[in-house]
């Protein structure tokens, strides 16, 4: 069989070729020999990627005149980038899940971590939620749709197609059922003996954030007769896995009022719902009012939204991250445990820690250190790309 023709993008000769080599998954617009050729390479084509001597890199996706200008898919130069090739990489995903985890309850696809760049597919049971944020994927819904219903057996797909990623690449705002029938509510999902629901068809993003499992785990273990604030908890997060585990009440906080029915519906789902109480507000402003009151609770947990979502944005985020520490440590119990969560990939592990721990400082609390976590295996890494390893979550004994 003949390898297939593809256009040459090349490197600029002061380009480090050597970082694409050694793993880095894309190579950055600037660094490209943009000529008239190499402009009119269309947006989500497959390309040859070389170095400035003209030796092949790899097989990858253009978007010339985005910020990446190509996304490297397969190193060996030969490849052929084809339903065959798609279907390995899905069946090895699908392999490594099944291997993990009990139930079809899982993150199945995670973009670069499993060498499918832009590609989000989340698991609930015979339901699968995928968002295609780049637009080679745009390109090959029906390999897909096919391909991933067979490496599960899952019998409904639904396309979120919602993200601001794929406005970067001029992809249509959508929400499609593309196999199967749309779920009329919410779906049932089991993680470390709660019960949550996912909104599949209105929630934020999925439905459902897989990647908080593990650290889920750490303060249900802590959470035997404890009295738990959960803040910014989306569909119950935290709260719920600490009442599975014997948590005798938590308060859960959040802007979502949707958000919080899901949480009370879950609580109900579990029979806690007597344990289990919810505040609807700014959540600023809801530790604030907590901390007039006098409150104190023996775990707090807050796990708010990407404050630096990127690099212009790190020193407010940072800030921010350090105002949470500040009131949420003042809520917690002497002796109580607090953790503090980041989903900001350009907030790196240790500015982050920093950040949490001059927050705790300034709230006259003396910290030790006892447990940092990421997210679950369901959420692999890419080793040169942060983007991939977002989640950082310190708890802490005060």
């Amino acid at each position: 069989m003949t390898a297939p023709s593809f256009p040459v993008l090349r490197l600029k000769p002061k380009a480090d070729a050597r970082r694409i080599r050694h793993g880095h998954p894309w190579a950055w617009a600037d660094d490209l020999v943009l000529d008239r050729r190499s402009k009119a390479v269309p947006a989500g084509a497959l390309a040859l990627l070389e170095d400035a001597e003209r030796q092949p890199i790899g097989i990858g996706v253009a978007t010339v005149n985005a910020r990446i200008g190509l996304r490297i898919l397969d190193r060996a130069p030969d490849t052929v980038i084809d339903k065959d090739w798609l279907r390995a990489k899905i069946n090895r995903a699908a392999r490594l899940r099944d291997a993990l985890y009990d139930a079809p309850y899982y993150r199945l696809i995670h973009a670069e971590g499993d060498g499918l760049p832009g590609l989000i597919v989340d698991r609930f049971g015979d339901t699968l939620v995928m968002q295609p944020n780049a637009i080679w994927l745009e390109e090959r819904l029906d390999d897909l749709r096919d391909l991933l219903l067979e490496a599960t057996g899952a019998t409904t797909l639904i396309k979120n197609g919602t993200s601001r990623a794929r406005a970067l690449e001029d992809l249509p705002e959508e929400i499609l059922t593309l196999a199967g029938t749309a779920p009329d509510g919410p779906i049932e999902v089991p993680m470390n003996g709660a019960t949550y629901m996912a909104d599949v068809m209105g929630g934020q993003k999925t439905g459902l954030f897989y990647d908080q499992r593990p650290n889920h785990a750490l303060m249900a273990r802590l959470a035997e007769g404890a009295r738990v604030l959960d803040v910014f908890t989306h569909v119950g997060g935290f709260a719920l896995a600490t009442l599975a585990a014997g948590a005798q009440s938590a308060l859960a906080v959040d802007a979502s009022e949707p958000a919080l029915t899901l949480a009370g519906q879950g609580a109900q789902a579990m029979g806690c719902d007597a344990r289990f109480d919810t505040r609807q507000g700014d959540a600023f402003t809801v530790m604030e009012a907590l901390a007039a009151e006098g409150a104190t609770f023996d775990l707090v947990i807050a796990d708010p939204p990407a404050f630096a979502p990127s690099k212009p944005a790190l020193d407010k985020g940072l800030r921010a991250y350090e105002r949470v520490a500040r009131l949420a440590a003042s809520l917690v119990a002497e002796g109580g445990t607090l953790m503090l969560c980041s989903c900001s990939h350009a907030a790196d592990l240790g500015k982050f820690r920093a950040s949490c721990i001059r927050g705790i400082g300034r709230a006259g609390r003396e910290p030790r250190l006892i447990y940092t976590g990421f997210a679950g295996p369901d959420h692999p890494v890419h080793p040169s790309l942060s983007d991939t390893g977002y989640l950082k979550a310190l708890a802490f004994s005060l």
